[in-house]
């Protein structure tokens, strides 16, 4: 028997088992071979490609429903990760930030400026991340990590660092506070040359990354638990309607950030601002971060979002 006819045989044991769904014996009958041959050739028409098999897993409909609904209701790309049975909070973030890493090693490009905010989210990516040089890659920090005790510069220079090794990048770190005291401080600091030229590379970002905070997520978003903000700032937050934030920019439910009296100290680039970069990858694993979620998409900050479903859901479910 020569290759072809071999491989023709395999074939159409194949079809008969999986396409015609008939037994074993009935196709060890129509070609006059033992039951035995017919398992041996079925296992090589396995090996040989002939067949392939896909699981679908339970659930599987509902994921892609999720993702169908949040993609067509807020005009994004979704990368849907789905929930194993018996995952906590902290586990449903490594899922995200596994599947996080692999899409925004996709999007990479030689020559390529990308901008990256920081907190829990983004930490537990960049511990994703795949050694891959990307030749002539930048990294540009999104916003300031200095905190009311003058540190956290430390923490975010780190979670960059090991991104820039892993790429073979350059850092622009953005060595500002991620709030100022005041509003006139951070407009004077903006035309600093030192500044001044950061701020210019953040204009040059073709992507940027980054996730959502949440006032009181499941794992505690990093902005919130670090003295960052004193008392008086979360009363004013809760005053002007802020339910979280996107790189220390402040968002309303519906999306709006203009007038929340935080914003005018804040170091990050707003929605309109980070809607000028092409691309915007943005991260979310947390139910309670569903309606800091939705408000981050109400405001059009984000192109393409990686999201576990259990967020999905409530994010969908929110009234």
């Amino acid at each position: 028997m020569t290759a072809d006819s071999r491989l023709d045989a395999l074939y159409e044991a194949a079809r008969m088992y999986y396409g015609e769904q008939q037994t074993m014996e009935a196709i060890a009958a129509a070609q006059g071979v033992s039951r035995s041959t017919v398992s041996r050739m079925l296992r090589d028409a396995r090996d040989a490609g002939l067949v392939q098999i896909s699981l679908r897993p339970p659930g599987a409909h509902r994921v892609e429903e999720l993702r169908r609904r949040i993609a067509r209701q807020y005009g994004v790309r979704v990368h849907m990760v789905p929930v194993v049975s018996g995952y906590g909070e902290r586990e449903r973030l490594q899922s995200v930030a596994e599947t996080g890493a692999e899409v925004l090693d996709g999007m990479l490009e030689p020559g390529m400026t990308v901008g990256m905010a920081w907190g829990t989210t983004l930490a537990a990516l960049v511990r994703s991340l795949h050694p891959r040089p990307v030749p002539g890659l930048r990294i540009v920090q999104l916003n300031g990590a200095i905190n009311t005790e003058g540190s956290g510069l430390t923490y975010v220079s780190t979670v960059l660092a090991r991104a820039a090794t892993l790429w073979d990048a350059t850092v622009h770190h953005f060595p500002v506070p991620a709030f100022f005291d005041y509003a006139a401080t951070r407009d004077a600091m903006w035309h600093e040359r030192s500044v001044h030229r950061v701020l210019e590379a953040q204009q040059q970002c073709t992507l940027a990354v980054f996730s959502v905070g949440a006032f009181d997520a499941e794992v505690p978003s990093h902005v919130y638990t670090n003295n960052y903000l004193t008392r008086d700032d979360l009363r004013s937050l809760r005053a002007d309607g802020a339910v979280g934030d996107v790189c220390t920019v402040f968002l309303r439910a519906d999306g709006t950030f203009r007038d929340i009296g935080m914003n005018a100290r804040c170091s990050g680039p707003d929605p309109s601002q980070l809607a000028r970069i092409p691309h915007r990858l943005l991260l979310a694993a947390g139910s309670r971060k569903a309606l800091p979620l939705r408000a981050a998409l109400r405001a059009g900050v984000a192109t393409d979002v990686v999201v576990d479903e259990v967020t999905a859901a409530s994010l969908l479910a929110l009234p």
